[in-house]
């Protein structure tokens, strides 16, 4: 494998996205980035990365370009505006949840000789600064390997939009979990059962991934981004738990902007 320092772009410095962009740099990869709050750079800056004011500014020279954006408006939007200045020979990996049809979308856009791999994530913030991601990818990943080995194991998912369909099936797995770990406890709490013994076996039994996520501190995947996972998810099938998954997960407005784990508490 080349290790050759790569110019790297790294757009979008959300939660995932700033400890997976801290890996590369201290990789030693000359690293330019983006994020539409410019101060959430302030640190990487600090330690020798290159601030963009635009994403065309931030992809005009790189080797590989990597996107971690919030939803499908918010790539497609990033990618209206990088597109035009990508050079041919230019790598773009998007890291972000977004579904096959935005990555069909996306790679409508790109010009030739430049590449796309989909290749969205699972794993914790904590994951993300040790490297430890889970990596969905669709399509060709040979020339970002060295790049995507800082930042997890890689799953080859088969063509392109596959990393991005198989991160549905998954994501969405882990908060129908959660969300079934909330009506379960709610159950025990109505007929009289302590919550810490509920919580104890429901950990012992099939759910206990759910149960850890569930009572997880320390992690931020906000319930708003969850809902956006979960209605990717039933625009693309009739799955009538999930619109419920959904429902349960947009009725209290004032939890959108918390942890997932609170419609468990």
């Amino acid at each position: 494998m080349d290790n050759t320092p790569q110019k790297i772009a790294f757009l979008g410095l959300g939660s995932m996205g700033l400890p997976m962009a801290r890996r590369l740099l201290d990789a030693g990869h000359p690293l330019t980035v983006w994020n539409r709050t410019a101060a959430k750079a302030d640190a990487l800056v600090a330690d020798g990365a290159v601030r963009a004011a635009t994403p065309a500014e931030a992809v005009r020279d790189a080797d590989v370009v990597v996107t971690m954006l919030a939803d499908p408006a918010a790539a497609l939007a990033v990618a209206d505006e990088m597109v035009p200045a990508l050079r041919p020979g230019t790598h773009w990996v998007d890291t972000s949840t977004v579904g096959p049809d935005t990555v069909a979308a996306l790679a409508a856009r790109i010009p030739a000789g430049v590449t796309l791999v989909d290749a969205p994530v699972m794993g914790s913030v904590d994951r993300a600064a040790a490297g430890e991601l889970m990596i969905l990818a669709g399509g060709d990943t040979a020339p970002v390997a060295a790049v995507l080995d800082l930042l997890g194991t890689v799953t080859p998912c088969g063509g392109p939009g596959m990393g991005a369909a198989l991160k549905l099936v998954l994501i969405n797995a882990a908060i129908g979990g959660v969300a079934l770990v909330a009506e379960a406890l709610t159950l025990a709490g109505s007929l009289g059962l302590p919550r810490e013994l509920a919580l104890r076996t429901l950990g012992a039994g099939p759910l206990a991934g759910a149960v850890g996520r569930a009572t997880a501190t320390g992690s931020y995947f906000p319930v708003a981004l969850a809902a956006k996972d979960v209605a990717l998810a039933t625009s693309a099938a009739k799955l009538p738990v999930l619109e419920a998954v959904h429902a349960f997960l947009t009725e209290d407005p004032a939890l959108l902007a918390e942890d997932v784990a609170a419609i468990v508490r």
